[in-house]
C-alpha cells in the first residue's frame, strides 16, 4: 500500500491540513494518509504547544469519518525532540509491506535540509 506520511505539530489541526491530505489521496497514487503527531518539533519552542495527547485527540476527531486517514502516536515513545529520519526508520521497520512518501508543507520545505 502507498501511504503518505503527514508530519506535524497539529497545534491545532485545521482545515488546511485536511485539504492537503484530501488532495493527496484524491489526486495522487496514495491510498492513505497517516497523520504523525509530533510531540516536540526540534525547530519550535515547546512551551507554545498544546499537550501532545490533546493534539492527538483533535486529529482523531477531525479525521474520524475518512477511512483513508489514520493518525499515529509513534513519536510519543521516541526520544524527544523527534527527528523525521528516526521516525521514518521506525515506521519502515514496523510496516515493511508499505511504501511511504513524505507530505510536507511549503513552510517546512525551506527547513528540509536541517531535518
Amino acid at each position: 500500500m502507498k501511504i503518505g506520511l503527514f508530519f506535524g505539530s497539529f497545534n491545532p489541526i485545521h482545515i488546511g491540513h485536511l485539504i492537503v491530505a484530501n488532495v493527496m489521496v484524491t489526486t495522487t497514487d496514495l491510498e492513505q494518509v497517516w497523520f504523525i503527531v509530533s510531540p516536540q518539533n526540534p525547530f519550535k519552542k515547546n512551551n507554545s504547544l498544546l499537550h501532545e495527547f490533546d493534539r492527538l485527540a483533535m486529529v482523531e476527531k477531525s479525521i474520524a469519518d475518512n477511512a483513508k486517514f489514520k493518525v499515529t502516536d509513534i513519536e510519543f515513545s521516541m526520544p524527544k525532540p523527534s527527528f523525521t529520519i528516526d521516525t521514518l526508520i521506525r515506521i519502515q521497520e514496523k510496516h515493511p509491506q508499505h511504501e511511504f512518501k513524505l507530505i510536507i508543507g511549503g513552510d517546512n520545505l525551506a527547513q528540509f535540509p536541517n531535518w
